[in-house]
């Protein structure tokens, strides 16, 4: 038979076996160490902060928005949609929007001239001068071209000259840029620069030759 003291005994062993029960538990939710200054439980991933999303595979058509710009000039005024989040520097005549990245641009030159597209085709092929040049196209009035620039590697840009009058003259030149991979995607953005195009008309003919 025990003694009251020995029942105090044996109460005071079997609370300290709780205390070790209840201290493993609270090391095995918590992961490991019980001190470690991370909070988050075992199978619960914290969120990391995003990253800067790859442009190795090019500019997607599908992934771009538009907003319309105006340019040109107070008595000829132009406008066209561009990519949202392409800023220009400058308006007048000659904008040039750049996405935030740089990568990819937009221009338009409002000012004209007495030449046909055409004939502004196989200007500008004669007059860009950059390495390894090839033309893939030159077809109604657009050039298709890449290159490879010094600092930036290889290079595409599209040229297109349009005519208010059957191709007699050229009333604007829009020119888009980026790389290789982005084709689909500055095929995409001249087209719709193209489409949305709205010009002034005017009764004066000053454009140049």
């Amino acid at each position: 038979m025990l003694t009251p003291r020995h029942q105090a005994l044996l109460m005071t062993l079997a609370g300290m076996t709780v205390g070790v029960v209840a201290f493993g538990a609270v090391v095995v939710v918590n992961g490991g160490n019980p001190f470690a200054t991370q909070q988050t439980p075992v199978g619960v991933v914290s969120p990391s902060p995003s990253s800067t999303p790859s442009r190795t595979d090019g500019l997607q058509a599908d992934g771009l928005q538009y907003a319309v710009q105006n340019f040109g000039t107070d008595d000829d005024p132009v406008s066209s949609e561009v990519p949202a989040g392409w800023k220009s520097s400058q308006t007048g005549t000659r904008p040039r929007f750049l996405d935030p990245t740089g990568v990819w641009q937009l221009r338009f030159d409002t000012r004209g001239s007495k030449q046909s597209p055409d004939e502004l085709v196989k200007a500008r092929e004669r007059s860009i001068d950059e390495r390894d040049l090839q033309v893939l196209s030159r077809d109604n009035g657009t050039l298709v071209y890449t290159y490879v620039d010094q600092s930036r590697g290889p290079r595409m840009g599209m040229s297109r000259w349009i005519s208010l009058d059957n191709g007699r003259t050229s009333a604007v030149e829009i020119t888009v840029g980026g790389r290789p991979q982005d084709e689909a995607g500055l095929r995409a953005v001249l087209q719709h620069a193209t489409d949305t195009l709205e010009l002034p008309t005017a009764p004066g003919d000053d454009r140049p030759n």
